[in-house]
């Protein structure tokens, strides 16, 4: 089952993940207040709401997904060892997130490649639903977004998986995504100062250092069991 600790892991990753949120969100974010009508825009907190909402439902439709495949295999074929390893999988990745945080290393960008071949054939989908007519089609842009190759939901993903299940998955992703919040609604316009703030080179290095030492304690974790 998954433990606390894990679960606000992955809303540790989401609150501290700011900066690169801005970085890899802020052409969404443009894109997304064009399509929202001028006579709307007063609005325009209910169409974030809505297009976030369907972005924290697709991490946790994938870290259900995640989850479940790797409890599936925990249970056939895995065993504790495989569990050890999956456990080490995340705290390494918790540390690369660090690190690329703090702008100190960025072999994390080479991990969103991954995910071109899917995003390829979801991107387009997204553009049937603008302009927005009405607040709830912003919901289903945001569940395509949702699928954007991103190195900060690949290393939240992680901590699904060695959550123990479907219901566990989803909801360290929904814990996750949570975190995510207050980053999207400053991209969206709502918080200026807010955004200029999380992007500051001290808050981002100190959230990296954050991440690498809580990284650090999950391989701990991770050697301590065997």
């Amino acid at each position: 089952m998954t433990t606390q600790l894990d679960a606000w892991a992955a809303l540790l990753i989401g609150l501290l993940g700011a900066g690169h949120c801005i970085a890899m969100c802020g052409g969404v974010a443009a894109a997304f207040s064009m399509a929202i009508p001028t006579t709307q825009r007063r609005w325009q907190w209910l169409y974030l709401l809505s297009y976030n909402v369907g972005r924290i439902l697709s991490y946790s439709l994938a870290g259900a997904l995640v989850g479940g495949v790797f409890a599936s295999l925990a249970d056939v074929s895995l065993g504790k060892q495989g569990l050890v390893f999956l456990r080490l999988l995340a705290g390494v990745m918790t540390i690369l997130l660090g690190l690329y945080l703090a702008r100190w290393w960025f072999v994390l960008l080479k991990l969103e490649k991954l995910g071109n071949g899917l995003w390829r054939h979801l991107k387009p989908l997204a553009g049937r639903f603008v302009p927005f007519r009405h607040p709830v089609a912003a919901l289903p842009f945001g569940m395509i977004w949702g699928w954007l190759p991103c190195g900060l939901v690949y290393s939240a993903l992680t901590w699904s998986a060695v959550s123990g299940g479907v219901l566990e998955g989803a909801r360290v992703m929904a814990l996750f995504g949570m975190g995510t919040l207050p980053t999207l609604l400053a991209l969206g316009g709502l918080a200026g100062q807010l955004r200029h703030w999380l992007n500051h080179p001290g808050f981002r290095q100190g959230s990296g250092i954050l991440l690498i030492f809580y990284g650090l304690f999950t391989l701990y974790q991770a050697f301590s069991l065997l």
